[in-house]
């Protein structure tokens, strides 16, 4: 059933995302004059096709399922070349650099104006999510040594508000990567508000590589609040129904020390295998003291074998029609400016290969946000979308990016690139993406393997 969801999820998430991409070089063509002969969703040989228009222009379904093209007419193929004179002047060369850089350029702007549609949708939709409440935090952590403490709330990080604990951690991960400081406002528990600063050398100690899979927020000790330890059930014959809890219980103490969160208790408990913990537990409004012994885990832990029920602090984010647009521009920018430092860094060594994915990874996620509902796929479509524009506009020959260096370099020298050093740049450009598919393969099974 996953391997379904996970097929069915990439289909619907990047078929839609090719069209919407060629459909932006099909449609600014067209309006630059140029002649469409084909356009392609997949590619190699073609499956399927139709022919519809003025131009009798082809639409087809190719069998590689990956990418797709539009093939428009183009004196330097053979195959594309105007075969009479009345076509010449709709001939794709023949059009100024300017024209040309649009044709190219529409594909990764389609992308990019997609995203900023579905974020906007999401925005005006609204959505139930954590609050930027953070749990109790190791003694060890950056945030602890920064003065965060369980059950404050982050009210804004340089200067930007913030709302939501994805909000949090989108901004917190921006400074991680550009390695700056980072400067919280901060409404303690008690009500009070005061300043606190993780320093930028704090995410190069817990995410030295910019590992891909790396948990940043829990490594720096921020994590989502999950309330009190509320038992939801006590496993019959554990410690935990030996000791009395019952459901509903809140357990407020373990030997005297108040106990901030359910991950504080998790915590004291696995630090007292076999050792008898006093426990102070509310229950329909009275206090009771209750012997908890923990049993030893095979890594010498205790644990009390009870459930406990979550309690996160939910709030929904929405916003009017403007401000969602607004709001989905905001995190088009921001993440596609986001995907060019991590590419960069991984250019220059700082961050790890593994960052490189491909279409395994993609199918899993596909999947894993297929079942967890609309919005959260039509989320995830988004993200692709993004990185699906950013991917074209990297300057290798044979993607967009490549073509847009070509004619910079026109626009620039007042001269087109000579034919040979463009049929060499294509050779050397379809072996760079053929190793880096390769690679991207090679992680995708690492990862789900």
């Amino acid at each position: 059933m996953n391997f379904l969801y996970a097929v069915a999820g990439f289909v619907l998430a990047l078929g839609p995302l090719i069209v919407f991409h060629e459909l932006g070089h099909y449609l600014v063509a067209r309006l630059c004059g140029v002649k469409v002969l084909r356009f392609s969703v997949g590619m190699g040989k073609v499956v399927w096709s139709r022919r519809f228009g003025r131009d009798n222009t082809e639409w087809a379904i190719s069998a590689l399922p990956l990418g797709g093209y539009v093939q428009m007419l183009d004196a330097r193929d053979p195959a594309t070349a105007p075969k009479d004179e009345a076509d010449l002047a709709r001939e794709f060369t023949r059009q100024n650099v300017w024209k040309r850089i649009a044709i190219v350029a529409a594909g990764p702007i389609a992308n990019f104006l997609l995203a900023i549609v579905l974020f906007g949708l999401l925005f005006m939709h609204g959505a139930q999510e954590p609050s930027a409440k953070l749990a109790a935090m190791e003694t060890n952590t950056p945030a602890y040594a920064a003065g965060l403490r369980g059950g404050d709330s982050i009210a804004a990080v340089n200067g930007e508000p913030v709302q939501s604990f994805s909000e949090l951690r989108w901004a917190v991960t921006h400074l991680a990567i550009d390695r700056q400081d980072a400067h919280f406002d901060v409404k303690g528990a008690s009500g009070s508000s005061y300043r606190a600063s993780i320093p930028a050398s704090a995410f190069g100690a817990v995410d030295p590589e910019g590992e891909p899979d790396g948990d940043l927020m829990g490594a720096l000790g921020m994590n989502v609040w999950i309330g009190m330890p509320v038992v939801e059930q006590a496993v019959a014959g554990g410690p935990g129904e030996r000791a009395g809890l019952r459901r509903g219980d809140v357990i407020v103490t373990a030997d005297g020390k108040p106990l901030l969160d359910a991950g504080d208790f998790v915590r004291t408990v696995r630090a007292a295998a076999g050792r008898t913990l006093q426990l102070e537990v509310r229950r329909d409004g009275n206090l009771l003291s209750l012997p908890l012994v923990p049993e030893k885990d095979p890594k010498g832990q205790g644990v009390a074998q009870v459930q406990l029920a979550p309690a996160v602090d939910f709030i929904t984010v929405q916003a009017g029609p403007f401000e969602a647009i607004g709001k989905g521009a905001q995190r088009t920018w921001e993440m596609t400016a986001l995907t060019f430092k991590m590419i960069a860094r991984i250019v220059t060594g700082q961050a790890s290969l593994k960052n490189v994915t491909g279409p395994l990874t993609i199918a899993d996620y596909a999947g894993q946000t297929a079942r967890m509902g609309l919005a959260t796929f039509l989320g995830f479509i988004a993200v692709v979308s993004v990185s699906l524009g950013v991917m074209n506009l990297l300057p290798i020959p044979v993607l967009d990016g490549g073509h847009l260096l070509y004619y910079s370099l026109e626009v620039l020298t007042g001269r087109p690139l000579s034919e040979r050093i463009q049929a060499f740049a294509q050779r050397a450009g379809v072996g760079l993406l053929f190793m880096l598919m390769a690679l991207a393969v090679f992680n995708d099974l690492g990862r789900l393997l």
